[in-house]
């Protein structure tokens, strides 16, 4: 593993273990968690493969495996993926540094059609590796395919920067919307889901 996360450094002992209870209680309580899965569905093919990165407890990864996809969620915090192998048998979990990624050698040579990077992953990385976790993520994904980055506004990393690490990463944005469930983009918005594309 490379430089500490954010998810490290600025979170407080026992953090990983009170996010994966705070997600069971939701599912339990019947909370909608499958947000960003169904923009994802709308947006490849029958079956495609998928890489949830930074998939933490697997809530999205399992909503795209129910749909039919073939799903693998990497994510840094070992606890987190430890939880989501438990709670969401199908897909495949695996421990990586998004920034160093390296599925390859993990057993998934295979490019995904597509590339998901929610829950706030990208202002959880660690400084200054935003770019190179782009290029990474990117890296994966089969020409054409697209990658979905969705964070918070206010967290740091503008989108103005996102653009710039995305093109630096060779992709080429086509749309971006303020929630995960299409509301317009605002340059005043609370959150941001931007769609790149790999060009062919």
């Amino acid at each position: 593993m490379g430089k500490p996360t954010r998810w490290v450094t600025e979170t407080k002992p026992g953090h990983s273990q009170w996010y994966v209870d705070r997600f069971r209680r939701l599912a339990a309580e019947g909370a909608d968690l499958a947000g960003e899965a169904r923009l994802l569905d709308a947006l490849v093919p029958p079956g495609a493969r998928i890489l949830d990165a930074g998939c933490g407890t697997g809530r999205v990864a399992a909503a795209l495996a129910a749909r039919g996809h073939a799903v693998v969620g990497v994510d840094a915090d070992p606890v987190l993926i430890d939880a989501a192998r438990a709670d969401h048998p199908g897909p495949r979990f695996l421990v990586a540094d998004l920034a160093e990624l390296d599925l390859a050698a993990q057993g998934e040579p295979e490019p995904f059609d597509a590339a998901v990077v929610a829950g706030n992953v990208m202002v959880f990385v660690a400084p200054g590796t935003e770019r190179a976790v782009l290029a990474r993520v990117a890296g994966h994904v089969r020409p054409d395919g697209l990658v979905v980055v969705g964070f918070g506004t206010d967290r740091g990393y503008p989108v103005t920067d996102l653009d710039a690490d995305a093109v630096a990463a060779g992709l080429r944005l086509e749309h971006r919307f303020a929630t995960w469930d299409l509301r317009p983009w605002q340059d005043d918005a609370e959150f941001a889901v931007t769609v790149f594309r790999k060009p062919a």
